[in-house]
């Protein structure tokens, strides 16, 4: 497999990372990314402020790469948006690494040539298979490596506290926003104002979708929210506020707090939804049988999960819970912890019986919330390093994330919610 090169799927904060540590061992990497431009996925949500300073935001190789190409990045304390994210780093990074990335070209399949994942002769000598669709149709490109780095932004939860869409659900589709809306354009403004709109899910997208909405409230009056909790109790949904080491996040749920206890947003709490009614107005209804009538639009905002259809024909070991490597699952589990602690992890614990196959970035987390770009980062150079020959470097992995400031199990019940957590 000499001369094959490591591909990398995705273009976007990870996969960009990975491709600018990899150049910089002299290792020859390959993005594929289906859009047509790099951060794809961020611009959808450019209009989100970040948690993360500038400087949290930049893969440290990749700030090299670019400064060796005159291009200074930011230094400053600023809290960027998605979509500055995308402009002034991600689609400068892709121009730097050049015709190393390559648009318009979407992963549909990764195998082991000539064998399917039944077969176990010759999989440690045989080149991985990349099924790429591009204009022209499936090509295949070969491989000594694949990291996926595609992330999760494609695949939202559904609404159906089951893991599976209630019944009903698809037929109330054009009700039903699986993402964080942008409530400055004035078309969002008009869908939402003046509406009763329920809001599901605990997560920060959630808690931000409260904020916003709640100014809108504010501006006009006959706008009514309901917030849909599945836990039993509110507890620490609001997250750690001044303790947390992430300013900008404790901010965000010190507001959201303040909007709930205004009395303007309604909380129900241990609902999680078995039917979506429909009709003029939709109405929700939890396997407890409570019900929540006379609703116009619902922000499903429960996390995302990852694809691994395309994976079938490689041989991965995932955690039966998370869908994240078996080595790193129990250090992210959010029924154990959401401390914000991620034990130092690079490529033992992202590596597969399938030699040569990594998941990486917000993938590697499976259905895991609270990921953070300096995990990324800290992924893909010690992945990088290890496909370089420089094991010792991949096995020194420092990773010290910012704590959230609160310990205890986000996955809690009403009936386990006294029982305590632990980090």
């Amino acid at each position: 497999m000499d001369g094959l090169p490591v591909v990398v799927v995705g273009a976007g904060p990870v996969g960009l990372a990975a491709a600018a540590e990899l150049v910089e061992r002299g290792v020859d990497p390959l993005v594929l990314e289906r859009d047509g431009q790099a951060g794809a996925a961020v611009a959808q949500w450019g209009h989100v402020r970040l948690f993360s300073r500038w400087p949290e935001l930049i893969d440290p190789a990749a700030r090299r790469l670019l400064e060796s190409r005159g291009r200074q990045q930011p230094d400053d304390d600023a809290y960027p948006t998605g979509a500055e994210w995308v402009q002034r780093y991600l689609r400068p990074l892709a121009d730097a690494l050049g015709d190393r990335v390559r648009f318009g070209a979407e992963v549909v399949g990764v195998a082991r040539r000539g064998r399917d994942r039944v077969v176990d002769a010759g999989r440690d000598v045989e080149p991985l298979t990349v099924h790429v669709r591009g204009g022209s149709g499936v090509a295949v490109v070969h491989a000594r490596t694949v990291i996926d780095a595609s992330g999760t932004w494609g695949t939202p939860n559904p609404l159906g506290g089951d893991g599976l869409p209630a019944p009903g659900e698809r037929e109330a589709a054009d009700r039903i926003t699986y993402r964080f809306p942008d409530l400055s354009e004035l078309d969002a403004r008009v869908r939402y104002a003046g509406k009763h709109v329920v809001v599901a899910g605990s997560g920060h997208s959630a808690l931000s979708a409260l904020v916003v909405l709640d100014e809108l409230v504010q501006e006009h009056p006959d706008t009514r929210i309901t917030w849909l909790l599945r836990r039993g109790r509110i507890g620490e949904t609001f997250g750690g506020g001044d303790a947390d080491q992430l300013p900008a996040r404790g901010a965000l749920g010190q507001r959201a707090e303040a909007a709930v206890l205004s009395g303007r947003i309604d909380v129900v709490t241990g609902f999680r939804t078995e039917r979506v009614e429909p009709g003029d107005r939709l109405a929700l209804v939890s396997t407890e049988g409570q019900r929540v009538a006379d609703v116009d639009e619902v922000l499903a905002l429960t996390g995302f999960r990852p694809d691994l259809s395309w994976l079938s024909e490689v041989r991965l070991a995932l955690d039966t819970t998370l869908q994240a490597p078996v080595a790193l699952a129990p250090l992210i589990d959010p029924n154990v912890h959401s401390c914000g602690t991620v034990y130092p992890h690079g490529e033992r614990e992202l590596s597969h019986p399938e030699p040569g196959v990594y998941l990486a970035g917000m993938k590697s987390y499976g259905r895991a919330p609270t990921f953070l770009a300096l995990t990324g980062y800290e992924q893909v150079r010690s992945i990088a390093a290890a496909l370089a020959g420089d094991r010792e470097s991949a096995e020194r992995v420092e990773l010290v994330l910012p704590e959230t400031g609160v310990c205890g199990g986000a996955g809690l019940t009403a009936v386990t919610a006294g029982s305590g957590g632990g980090c």
